[in-house]
């Protein structure tokens, strides 16, 4: 640290009154009290970070900025009205001034002009944030949490920092070695967790729960010898799905206070699909895993990054996310270990083709040894057909039940597919593909939805185009009904006409989606049609695979059997994993080639085949390990 510090300070001229030096991760905070500084540094900032090639923020010391009360009137007087100014929370440890509105380019102005002219008048950092186009509970708690816990998010940030930049505690610079070890998701999908190990660092890389496997097999295999809680430096979390970040509070209920790294949608939808796990586990008389305390933890301790946005994570580890396509804020995580000793992509769930939601995952990195690859459609009959033959599909499958006046009752996951299947629904209402109908979107899944109106900067270019410069947010289309209560859920089970389902839990095990399944299965007008994986062991993979006699899960000592004469569809290509073609061809389209391809999330014989294939064709070293397996990379 001081030799950083000390740099930095040297540099300064002798007017720049710096108060205090801070760590927030990575990244350098100094202090200033020197209003006449604090305005014209740049030029002296720019210069500092091309030599220490670090990030370094100026702010205003405490005594210098301008009392909230005064200061707000000046910010809802310098930006428009049409900006939509929701709520101005001024975070008074870090000098920072957080305004939601409506439109976020409206209050940044050209070139920034609104936000320098904020600074020059109050001497606050004005950071801008988007107000969901619909109301988010989720995350109006979540900037409540860290609203709250300003002053310890300031002390906790500061200590990574220490922990970046303080120097080696473990291991000796001399020392060269990397392990990974497979603690979940090894020849099998559910349950991801990588634990990476150096002579210096120790790492998670997603940590996951199996939620259709029984207790023995459902959680990482943590009692590792390797693994010890303690000498936990951070997790990673590539995306917000229960099966790579369920099990991450429960690390904070076991005392772990380390940071989380994910994106900013990542953190928001993992504490909402954590609290209803926590929810599901209540409704069906189980004990919960952890406690709603246990994910405020989580969000405390969680430091959010953009896509392309380099950081330290550790003395020896800079981290870099990257698109996956996957689901809303998914990332690859490109990890340079060492001084370019090695360099680690790990995919976790990636799509590689456009869908009507996100872009496709990226595959070009700056540098690459060894690629961690999923394998959920690993195999050679995994060839899903294009995306539009898919959708069209679904289109067709639903006219046909609205035309017989049924109902289209889809299983998903809260978040990625539900947003992507409104999105195809929307369209074709709109445009006439399909008759005009209820669409009702149950619970979560309309949260979750809402998370997706906050962030329209990670969907694919259409969609932001349609929000940002037609204000067309085809998410507020009227056709979607909210469902927030039972006596809803019976309603439209019991009226007449044609309508939508789209309902959680995507495989049919819990939740919703089970309700109404049990509902609608005896009517052979009905259809159920499955655009997610479904889990082995799950009534969704029974349904699917021809069971028309269906036992229930957690239904006490005398099991309940659904009838099913509903009629069963399953669209594998609107998955949001790669299928056997996009996985081969992302291998053959990365930049640079890696040396090395570890196969995991995916049943063995999917794994096996996958790493075959990839060997004979590109002749690459391939592994797929199972769980427990211990890869040395260097």
């Amino acid at each position: 640290m001081a030799t950083i510090i000390d740099e930095i300070l040297k540099n300064l001229p002798e007017n720049a009154q710096i108060s205090e030096t801070i760590f927030e991760g990575a990244n350098i905070i100094l202090y200033t009290k020197s209003r006449e500084f604090f305005l014209n540094h740049h030029e002296v900032i720019r210069n500092i970070v091309s030599i220490i090639k670090k990030r370094v923020e100026l702010r205003a010391d405490a005594s210098i900025t301008v009392d909230p009360e005064k200061a707000e009137p000046i910010i809802r007087k310098i930006l428009p009205e049409d900006a939509g100014i929701t709520k101005v929370i001024f975070d008074i440890p870090r000098s920072i001034v957080v305004i939601d509105v409506e439109r976020p380019g409206v209050a940044i102005g050209k070139q920034g002009e609104l936000l320098r002219e904020i600074k020059q008048q109050i001497y606050w950092v004005p950071l801008i944030r988007r107000t969901p186009a619909l109301r988010s509970q989720i995350i109006e708690n979540i900037h409540a949490v860290l609203f709250e816990n300003n002053d310890y998010r300031k002390k906790f940030l500061d200590k990574v920092g220490h922990r970046i930049y303080d120097g080696w505690l473990r291991g000796e610079k001399k020392q060269e070695w990397i392990r990974l070890t497979v603690l979940g998701a090894g020849r099998h999908v559910g349950r991801s967790c990588m634990f990476l190990q150096t002579p210096e660092s120790r790492i998670l890389l997603d940590c996951g729960i199996n939620v259709a496997a029984s207790e023995q097999d459902a959680y990482p295999q943590l009692d590792s010898p390797e693994f010890r809680i303690e000498e936990l430096d951070a997790v990673i979390l590539a995306h917000s799905h229960i099966d790579h970040g369920g099990f991450i509070p429960y690390l904070y209920k076991m005392g772990y206070r380390g940071p989380v790294y994910a994106t900013a949608p990542t953190r928001d939808v993992i504490s909402l699909l954590a609290l209803d796990f926590i929810g599901v586990a209540f409704k069906q008389a189980k004990k919960a895993l952890y406690a709603a305390t246990d994910i405020r933890e989580m969000v405390k301790h969680t430091i959010c990054l953009e896509y392309g946005e380099v950081t330290d994570i550790t003395p020896d580890m800079r981290l870099t996310f990257y698109n996956a396509g996957h689901i809303l804020g998914s990332s690859m995580v490109h990890l340079h270990i060492g001084n370019g000793l090695h360099n680690l992509l790990y995919t976790s769930d990636f799509k590689y083709v456009r869908t009507a939601l996100l872009e496709g995952a990226d595959a070009r990195f700056p540098r690459l040894e060894t690629v961690i690859m999923e394998s959920t459609y690993g195999a050679k009959t995994d060839v899903l057909i294009p995306r539009k033959e898919a959708e069209d599909a679904l289109l067709d499958a639903t006219k046909k039940t609205i035309e017989r006046g049924g109902k289209v009752l889809i299983p998903v996951l809260g978040v990625g597919r539900s947003q992507e299947i409104m999105l195809i629904i929307e369209e074709a209402m709109r445009t006439g593909k399909l008759m005009k109908i209820p669409v009702y979107i149950h619970g979560m899944v309309w949260d979750i939805t809402a998370i997706h109106t906050a962030y329209p900067d990670f969907l694919n270019r259409n969609i932001r185009k349609a929000i940002f410069h037609k204000d067309e947010n085809p998410f507020l289309s009227d056709i979607f009904k909210r469902v927030g209560s039972k006596k809803e859920q019976d309603q439209i089970i019991n009226e007449e006409g044609p309508c939508i389902i789209l309902a959680t839990a995507g495989f049919l095990n819990a939740g919703a989606s089970l309700e109404y399944f049990k509902a609608l299965a005896h009517n052979p007008k009905n259809t159920v049609i499955f655009v997610s994986y479904q889990y082995e062991g799950s009534v969704g993979r029974k349904v699917q695979g021809g069971d028309r006699d269906v036992q229930l899960p957690n239904t006490g000592e005398r099991p309940e059997t659904v009838k099913v004469n509903m009629e069963v569809k399953t669209i594998s290509a609107l998955t949001g994993h790669a299928g056997r073609n996009e996985l081969m061809r992302f291998i053959h389209d990365l930049v640079p080639r890696p040396k090395k391809i570890i196969i995991n999330h995916g049943e063995s014989s999917k794994c096996l085949d996958l790493a075959s294939s990839l060997y004979k064709l590109s002749h690459i070293e391939t592994i797929a390990p199972r769980n427990l397996d211990s890869i040395r990379l260097l």
